[in-house]
């Protein structure tokens, strides 16, 4: 019979290349991560929002079953009576946990001008704004997008502006928020007024949200590359589609160019607004797209 004894050595010797073998399995290439991350912007469905036809609970549901896509950006619009309700806000993070969707961001309108010429009525503003950056923290969201509307001349509304955003992003930054400005109309549809407004701000809480359609009377190339410095997300607006699936009124690949090449790596998010198209036909168009050039 053979004389199965092992030295030490030899089991040593054993147990020091099983431990290399199985410490290969952490260590092989990984694949790469994608260049950007899509998210779904809850005003691609306003029009089933708003015809009742679509619960505003149900979106996140539908932006993860319909379109594969598992972060959300709120409208506060949609459910403007609940940034208070502990139990409705409870709901809404049940449903995301269920469905691995993570809620991104919160969309604020109508809450009034930050840069309002009226001392008590800027402050008034930014003092609306505070029960949506606690119920973004709620929803474990990274952000709030507001506006920095104004009036005057454009240095004066850039101070205001500044002024009322400064206040605003103070009180985010005490709950890891950021506080960041879309495209959206006035001034702030014109990317190097909002990037004064930025640096005056000068806060690291503080930043923008390109919006690939939002500018009036200025290069939409230009206002992004103006913006993209102190981005914190960036919105693909959309409206129709080629007979290749092309938008139509913006080129995407010139768009993500200037958006990478800016260094950003964080959620685009999907904005359909077209007429044409049904809804989820034109989001999901937009996220056809923007998946080709990504992964091209």
């Amino acid at each position: 019979m053979a004389d199965i004894t092992l030295s030490r050595r030899t089991v040593l010797a054993g147990a020091l290349a099983g431990t290399a073998l199985a410490g290969c399995q952490f260590i092989l290439p990984m694949s790469k991560p994608p260049r950007f991350f899509i998210s779904l912007a809850q005003w691609s469905y306003h029009r089933a929002l708003y015809a009742k036809e679509m619960d505003h609970l149900d979106f996140p549901r539908i932006a993860a079953e319909r379109h594969g896509i598992h972060a959300v950006e709120y409208v506060n619009t949609f459910f403007k009576d609940k940034a208070t309700d502990a139990a409705y806000l409870a709901e809404m993070n049940r449903r995301c946990r269920d469905l691995n969707v993570q809620q991104h961001l919160i969309m604020c309108d109508g809450e009034g001008d930050l840069g309002d010429p009226d001392d008590s009525a800027r402050a008034k503003a930014v003092n609306n704004h505070h029960k949506w950056a606690d119920a973004a923290k709620t929803l474990g969201c990274r952000s709030i997008r507001v506006n920095a509307a104004s009036k005057g001349t454009p240095e004066e509304q850039a101070r205001l502006a500044a002024d009322g955003l400064r206040r605003l992003t103070e009180y985010c930054a005490t709950l890891d928020l950021y506080c960041i400005v879309e495209n959206h109309g006035g001034l702030s549809s014109h990317g190097d007024w909002l990037a004064d407004v930025m640096r005056r701000v000068n806060h690291p809480r503080v930043g923008t949200l390109p919006d690939f359609g939002n500018f009036y009377e200025y290069d939409r190339y230009q206002g992004v590359t103006d913006m993209m410095p102190f981005a914190r997300g960036v919105s693909a607006k959309s409206h129709d589609f080629d007979a290749v699936g092309n938008e139509t009124k913006t080129d995407y690949r010139r768009m993500l160019t200037i958006v990478l090449d800016a260094g950003y790596r964080g959620h685009i998010g999907v904005e359909y607004e077209g007429e044409r198209l049904p809804e989820a036909e034109g989001v999901q168009r937009t996220v056809d797209l923007l998946k080709k050039i990504r992964d091209a």
